[in-house]
């Protein structure tokens, strides 16, 4: 692999500066490097056979025999991009960009010892090296917040990428190649935009609260329009000019209603609870959920490419897409907070027409048992056998429904099944699948997280057509008929097609103004925090002043 054949060249440097050997043109070095080469020795004793940004500090020095290479322009440049990366959500101050302007003018005012400007350039070069890897694949490992994660990060070449990072540094483009780290999609500068705008606003007093109170509907008078009015107006969906009286007008209402489809509340275009405690959502939370969001932008933009199918799992909403556009979309209702929808990455490979329904332990256990306890004539009426073991019919009155043993639950197909008529299928271990559903009129509610997990899909007969991509064989005609049999078939799609399934919170409409979703699995939380833990670096306990 490119990652470990580059380190093992590390190693073998590092192993040969560890036994007091030199390159042949580091023989020679000026009092810095010589200062600076002790560092790095003693680095690469500590850390032989390790393949983090420490080892990649390393190898940075060893491509230049030792030598510092941090000149006044290029410290310059690197200060100002350390303070951009506040509109990536990230935090300056993680990567000792204060430290590192008063070492600086520490030695501008006099503190040249060898010693102190090899320390400035070692620490400049540990922000430097982390910054970009946290540009381009993310602060925080997302495989340490969720146990499905099974996404790819992004791909990196050690010396490819060191070389990249070495070279802008001496040709003075930090700004440069802090761009081409961030993810190559235009989603993530939109999203980097839409920060800076809510910061704004935040600094500026962010908007007002409203007050509790009745729900407001068309036509009522109430204290609380104008306050409503003016915090729609910030945001974005009514103008300055609008009437300033006190009554809920067609105008308001149909602003309301706006807000709420942003927020996947229902659009009622009344006032109530819950629409009120989105739009008092303060200024500065959105900050932090445009933070969270832009550090998942960084964790999975690069696998969006190409053909795919994505689960918009906190918005509801799936798309299918072909050279990065989406060619046909649709909504979803995904699972509910205690059985929530996991977040990973497959291919689909083939469909089910007319599957039946294996129903699985925890529904059996939490959900059917009950029903069948009250009313034995429930598994009748909904075409479900009892099964044996090995597969055989059993009659309902043959189990003891109390303690259970043995037995499965299989809902025949055709209509009413619990996966419609129709069931999308990919490899994972939670079987989770796209599919069909009888409940339909679900997907009119604005909160959708009201599955067990799988993910129910609005107008799956089109996603099949699309995926099956065989016209004359299977075209749309051709699907309703073989489903129209109600006979079980299952068909192999001609070519994989990987589907993504995502979670965001953030959304950005086509005017570059975010809309927030419900964090129906308390995500976001748990994801800021780990963004904002301390990163201690692996360079520590040789980024301090030598001993005289």
């Amino acid at each position: 692999m490119p990652l470990r054949a580059g380190v093992s060249v590390a190693m073998a440097i590092g192993l040969m500066l560890v036994a007091g050997l030199r390159p042949a043109a580091a023989q020679s070095l000026d009092p810095v490097g010589e200062a600076l080469h002790r560092r790095i020795v003693a680095i690469s004793t500590a850390q032989a056979g390790t393949y983090g940004l420490g080892r990649g500090s390393i190898v940075f020095y060893q491509q230049r025999m030792d030598r510092p290479i941090w000149t006044s322009a290029a410290l310059d440049q690197l200060f100002a991009a350390l303070e951009d990366l506040r509109s990536d959500g990230l935090d300056p101050s993680e990567y000792g960009l204060s430290q590192l302007q008063w070492q600086r003018m520490s030695i501008d005012s006099g503190d040249v010892s060898p010693d102190s400007l090899a320390l400035l350039d070692l620490r400049a070069t540990d922000a430097y090296l982390t910054a970009l890897t946290h540009l381009y694949r993310g602060k925080v490992d997302p495989g340490t917040l969720d146990v499905h994660w099974n996404y790819d990060a992004r791909p990196l070449n050690l010396i490819e990428g060191l070389n990249m990072a070495r070279a802008a540094v001496e040709q003075n483009d930090i700004a440069g190649v802090f761009d081409r780290a961030r993810p190559q999609h235009p989603l993530y500068n939109r999203l980097r935009a839409a920060l800076a705008s809510m910061r704004q606003q935040a600094e500026q007093g962010g908007w007002p609260e409203i007050p509790d109170g009745p729900s407001l509907k068309l036509g009522m008078k109430d204290a609380r329009v104008p306050v409503l009015r003016e915090r729609l107006t910030i945001g974005g969906y009514l103008t300055g000019n609008m009437d300033e009286g006190d009554r809920y007008d067609a105008t308001l209402q149909d602003a309301v209603k706006r807000f709420q489809q942003d927020q996947s509340l229902e659009d009622d275009g009344h006032l109530g609870p819950s629409t009120r405690r989105a739009l008092n959502v303060p200024a500065e939370a959105r900050v932090q959920q445009l933070r969270v969001n832009l550090e998942r932008a960084r964790w999975l933009l690069h696998e969006v490419q190409g053909e795919f199918v994505l689960v918009d799992i906190a918005g509801y909403k799936i798309a299918y897409y072909r050279n990065g556009e989406a060619i046909w979309n649709a909504r979803v209702q995904v699972g509910k907070p205690y059985r929530s929808t996991p977040v990973f990455k497959s291919k689909i490979t083939y469909l089910t027409l007319n599957p039946t329904w294996t129903v699985p332990p925890t529904i059996f256990k939490e959900d059917m048992l009950p029903k069948v306890r009250r009313n034995r004539g429930y598994l009748a009426a909904n075409r479900i056998r009892v099964l044996d073991s090995e597969g055989h019919a059993v009659s309902v009155g043959s189990v003891d429904w109390d303690r259970p043993r043995g037995v499965v639950l299989r809902q025949d197909p055709g209509p009413g099944n619990s996966l419609g008529r129709l069931v999308i299928r990919f490899p994972n271990p939670y079987a989770i699948y796209l599919h069909d559903t009888p409940h339909q009129n679900l997907f009119e509610r604005g909160q959708r997280a009201n599955s067990s997990g799988c993910i129910r899909v609005e107008r799956p007969r089109e996603l099949a057509e699309l995926l099956l991509d065989d016209p004359e064989k299977w075209n749309r005609e051709a699907i309703d008929k073989a489903i129209d049999t109600v006979k079980t078939q299952s068909i192999v799609l001609k070519r994989p097609v990987p589907v993504l399934l995502a979670y965001w919170t953030v959304a950005l409409r086509d005017d570059g103004r975010p809309s927030f979703r419900q964090d129906i699995y308390d995500r976001d939380d748990i994801t800021q925090m780990a963004l904002d833990q301390r990163r201690i670096s692996p360079l520590s306990p040789w980024l301090l002043p030598e001993s005289p």
